[in-house]
This record gives structure tokens, sequence and C-alpha cells, in this order.
């Protein structure tokens, strides 16, 4: 068989699917080149040809590869076939750009084509103004199902509930069921289970279309229906929803209201959006960086980073504080200041590493009051351990370097007390941040650095000023 990579690269471009990727997973520039001509030369058969064979999460990939003016064109071009859920694969900024400059009337008119999960998508970061706008030009029950979800706050299972269900009364029988899946048309494309209701849309279990189809026509729902044990409250926190399914392998689960009714489902390629966007949430927040994206321009990407920047800058000048009040001794022994970067940035660094497991362990709920003693004592261990290690190669390099062994296990001295230090700071900091409510992912690295840049340059200047003192 032909491989596609051996075609030249005007045949490349017209290929599909993951034949557009280059080995390193980048969109081909065959392939962009081909595509940037065809809007330059508003060539829509083209285009409508080349991208409307794309999956959704290639379409994605191809308008963030475009530049943003390209990418406004290509929508424009495309018309009815652009495949507006390739909006929710691509960052904010991208996805706003491109929405911001479209008539309502074509987003209203896309909404209706969407999956209520993905219309929320798109919709949730639009003025309220134009949400209206656009809702108010949808037909009144996909209006109501989108406004249901979007009343919801963000960052919430209501907001990431698809609104499309199947729900069937506990008398109807398996064949009555079957007959219903069949004829009724305004059923999602898909979906894993069937949900058993009341009159009042109260949720009393469900059933696995495995379960329907192994079982006899004239069976009953009731007698075939299991409860629903993972319902999920639409107010829960994403994340929280992610959890439960994981922990219990769920495909699906119902979604209800503070009165156990049933107002959506939440599925499984969701909650993996979910997981992906709070890991690069904890991620870009333990580096100080916020909600910032590649797609950002620079006023807004520095705007993001400048306030943990400016809170990082007045630890610095604590820091460099501790270095003032030792000045006459590193005037005596210029070694001391040679080496005191070698005690921080250790310090730093361990901090770091504890701090990103504490954090971790935090946003998965793996750490709580009743195993934080025996994690406390664990890096209290670690960093011992460590401190030791280090301690006695860098009190032995150091000796050497400058002849003097006292120097060498001032150092080594300092080393252990940092070290030590940097465990309980790495732990303990996010979780008082977490116990007072404060974002641990956030703050903590700041602090941490700070306290081990601290405590490190008074140890070991401290000790530093108590031994030569003494000789």
């Amino acid at each position: 068989m032909e491989n596609p990579q051996d075609r030249p690269p005007e045949e490349q471009a017209h290929a599909t699917g993951a034949d557009i990727y280059d080995e390193d997973g980048v969109v081909r520039s065959s392939f962009l080149a081909h595509i940037g001509a065809a809007i330059a030369d508003r060539d829509t058969l083209t285009l409508k040809e080349d991208v409307g064979a794309l999956h959704q999460s290639e379409v994605g990939d191809l308008l963030e590869a475009l530049m943003p003016e390209q990418r406004r064109a290509l929508v424009e071009l495309m018309g009815a076939d652009f495949d507006f859920t390739a909006l929710t694969e691509v960052d904010d900024a991208i996805r706003l750009d491109i929405v911001d400059n479209m008539p309502n009337e074509q987003i209203a008119q896309a909404m209706q084509e969407l999956d209520s999960d993905d219309a929320v998508y798109i919709l949730e970061d639009l003025d309220q103004e134009d949400q209206d706008e656009i809702l108010a030009q949808l037909p009144f029950t996909e209006r109501i199902r989108l406004r249901r979800a979007l009343d919801y706050p963000e960052e919430t299972a209501g907001r990431r509930m698809q609104t499309e269900f199947v729900a069937v009364p506990p008398f109807w029988t398996v064949g009555q069921t079957i007959d219903y899946m069949r004829e009724d048309k305004n059923l999602p494309e898909s979906f894993s289970q069937i949900f058993v209701i009341d009159p009042t849309f109260r949720l009393l279990g469900a059933v696995d279309l495995d379960r329907i189809l192994r079982t006899q026509r004239v069976a009953k729902i009731e007698d075939v229906m299991h409860e629903t044990r993972h319902a999920i409250p639409a107010t829960m926190d994403q994340e929280e929803a992610a959890q439960v399914f994981e922990q219990y392998d769920l495909l699906s689960a119902a979604v209800v209201d503070e009165n156990e009714r049933l107002v959506g489902v939440l599925t499984i390629d969701d909650v993996v959006d979910v997981i992906q966007e709070e890991a690069e949430e904890d991620l870009m927040r333990l580096g100080g960086v916020g909600d910032e994206e590649l797609s950002d321009r620079v006023l807004a990407a520095s705007r993001s980073r400048v306030p943990w920047l400016l809170v990082n800058l007045v630890m610095a000048f604590l820091a460099a504080s501790i270095i003032g009040l030792f000045e006459a001794t590193i005037q005596q022994i210029v070694a001391l200041a040679i080496l005191m970067p070698i005690v921080a940035g250790m310090g730093g660094n361990a901090g770091s590493q504890t701090m990103t497991v504490t954090v971790r362990a935090l946003a998965t709920k793996d750490l709580d009051i009743y195993n934080a003693g025996r994690i406390i004592r664990r890096e209290i261990g670690v960093g011992l351990l460590n401190g030791v290690i280090f301690a006695t190669l860098i009190g032995i390099v150091a000796g050497f370097w400058f002849s003097d062994p006292d120097l060498g296990g001032i150092i080594a001295i300092a080393m252990v007390v940092n070290m030590l230090t940097a465990a309980l700071a790495g732990i303990l900091i996010p979780l008082l941040l977490d116990r007072f409510g404060a974002d641990p992912a956030v703050a903590s690295a700041v602090f941490v650095t700070t306290t081990t840049d601290v405590v490190g340059f008074f140890a070991f200047l401290g000790l530093a000023t108590w031994w030569f003192g003494l000789l």
C-alpha cells in the first residue's frame, strides 16, 4: 500500500485524517500552504472538500496553526459546511476571535446543529447581550435547554452536561422502549444508558443498553433497571464530577437538580476534557501564569504574569535583607558569596518537588486530614535523607575547593537544615493555603521559594558568623 508521506507535496495537501500531520504530530507545512492558498484564492470548493473531510479535532489543530486572518476567512468561506464542534477543540482566545467576527444569526444557526454541551461551551464565553440575541433565535425547546445549562455556575457539572438524554417511565416494557428509540427522531445520536423517571422527572434508576438488548420485550423496565448510585448534582464542581467517573469507572452519569430531578447527562468524553483542562490549569498555576494561553497577545500574557512576579519581587527583597544582615561576614570571607546560591538553589528545588506532589495530591483528594500526618512524616524523612546525601557531597567539594574543612562543615549543616525546611514548607504551605480557602496551586511556589531562601541564607551565613567568630 502506498504511504501518503511518499506522495508529492501537492498531493499530500489533499490527504485527510492522520495524513495532515508530520512525524512530530504537527500539521504539515504542505497542507497549511495548500489551505492558505485556497483561502487566498477564495476557493470554497477545495476548502469544503479538504477541510470538510477532517475530524473536528483536526480542524481545531488547523485553526490553531493558521494566522488569525486566515482562520476568520476559512470559517466565512466554508459557511454552513464549517463544523462548529471544532471550536471546542481550540483555546478560548482563538474561539472568541472567530465568533466575535461572525454575525449572531450564523452562530444561532450553527448552535442548532450541535449537542447542547458543545453549544454551551461556545456560548458561555460570549457577552450576555450576544448570548441573549443568539438564544432568542433558537427554537423554544433548544433555547430552554441551553438557558438552563448556562444558568449553572461555571466549571460545574451543569455547565458540562448534555441536556439531550433518553428517559422512560418504569411501567414501560422493554419492547416499548426499543420501539421508542427506533421511532423518535429527537433522541441524541449516541447514548449508553436509558434513565427511568417518574411523572415529575425525578430520577428513579437507569438501564444500560446491553441489558435492554439481552432482555425479553415483555419485561418491565422497573424489573431490569438499577439504581443510579452515582447521580451527579448539577452544582457539583466539574473536577469532583471527574473524580466520581474515575473512581467508579463510569461511561456516563445522570445529572440531577436540587430536587433529584433529571436535567442532563455527563459523558466520558466531556470528563476527559475536564481532566485535561484541570491538569493544565494546575500546571499553569504552579508556574504563576494563571489562565494564560499560547494564543494570547503580548499585553494579555504580561498581565497574567505581572502580579505574581511582583509578589516574588517583594519576597526576593526579604531574602536579600537576610543577606544584608551578614554583610560584614561576607566581606571577610568571599567564599560565602560563592556558595550561597548552592544552598538556596538546592532548597528551592527540593521545596518545589514536595510542593508539586502535595498540590497534586490535594487536587485529586488523595491528601486529607486522615493521612496528612503520615505524609508529613514521610516528607521529613525524605528531606533528612536527601539533606545528608547532598550535605556530604557539597561539604567535601567545598572543603577541597577552598582548602577549608570548617567551611565545608558549615555548608553541610546548612544544607541539612535547608532541605528539612524545604520538605516542611513544600507540604505545610499548600496545606495551610488549602485550609484557609486559597488555591495552593497559585500561591505556594512564591512562599515555598522565599522560605527556603530565607532559612538557607540565615542558616549558612549565621553558622559561618558564629563559627568563624569563635576562632
